[in-house]
């Protein structure tokens, strides 16, 4: 007896198809059209107000077209007592820095909660959780006194290294790899004679990959975007981020150049863009895999 084949609604020819449906899929379309523009206009406003003067910006606050004071603004930029571009060079360092300290040992960490049984596993997870609740700004002045003890207030490395303890994301890795890792891989590879750190790294971090992305995401536009800390460590101009620099312009005693501040947050803001562009196949494709587990 012939077996039924189950048809899908590709399968079913246009004019067949009910107009309801296909209605409400250009409904949808339209819906997403509209929340892309919205979620574009913000930086496309701030592009071309770097290309406006700051007459132009205070006179007409929102503009759509781009005018023809960028290298102007640009000039401004540069012509101030610290550099932009080393900013942005110390700022990327610290961001990647951070970004794969944090992905790295935080895999690692999620890794030794769920492969290994331990006696105080469950309370030293707990312990991970109830360290989230605790705002950076608390621990801000110890940490201050204990780095300028050591006196690495002006070094970069003191806004990097303590990016290896990173709970939120501890926590997230956790739960990823909890209902992902099959634990008869990992035994296969140590029978085989296969060490821990290379299974690890061989076999665990693949897995993690969606996962890596996503965090490495938001570890990188938080350590970007991060002023509270660097202002608190950092005196030295040289050793400035991109962040303090555009404070820095909104601080100006004789004239706020809002042009230049516009400037500034673009220059900002581009290497965010291409870093979410990098990684957001990743994301995409951990999405993907998601949905079609069983």
């Amino acid at each position: 007896m012939a077996q039924s084949k189950t048809m899908s609604y590709a399968d079913v020819p246009k004019k067949n198809r009910p107009k309801s449906y296909t209605g409400s899929k250009v409904g949808i379309h339209i819906v997403l059209f509209i929340l892309a523009l919205l979620s574009i206009l913000p930086f496309w406003v701030m592009i071309v107000n770097s290309t406006r003067s700051t007459t132009q910006i205070q006179q007409h606050a929102l503009s759509l077209i781009p005018s023809t004071h960028m290298v102007n603004n640009f000039k401004i930029l540069t012509g101030k007592s610290f550099n932009p571009i080393v900013g942005l060079m110390n700022s990327l360092i610290i961001s990647v820095g951070s970004t794969l300290l944090t992905v790295y040992f935080s895999s690692l960490t999620a890794y030794a909660l769920v492969a290994y049984e331990w006696k105080l596993r469950n309370a030293f997870f707990k312990f991970i959780v109830g360290v989230m609740m605790i705002p950076a700004q608390c621990t801000m002045i110890g940490f201050y006194q204990m780095v300028y003890k050591i006196g690495m207030t002006n070094h970069l490395s003191m806004l990097i290294l303590p990016a290896i303890a990173a709970p939120a994301t501890v926590f997230f890795m956790r739960q990823y790899l909890y209902p992902t890792l099959s634990m008869e891989i990992v035994q296969a590879a140590r029978i085989d004679g296969a060490g821990e750190f290379r299974i690890f790294n061989t076999i665990v971090l693949p897995i993690m990959k969606p996962a890596i992305a996503t965090q490495a995401i938001f570890c990188f536009v938080n350590s970007w975007n991060n002023l509270f800390t660097p202002l608190v460590l950092l005196t030295d101009s040289k050793k400035y981020t991109m962040p303090i620099m555009v404070s820095l312009l909104r601080g100006d005693i004789y004239k706020t150049e809002y042009g230049s501040v516009y400037m500034g947050l673009t220059l900002t803001v581009l290497p965010l863009i291409i870093m979410y562009l990098i990684l957001s196949k990743y994301i995409i494709a951990g999405v993907a895999l998601g949905g079609v587990k069983s």
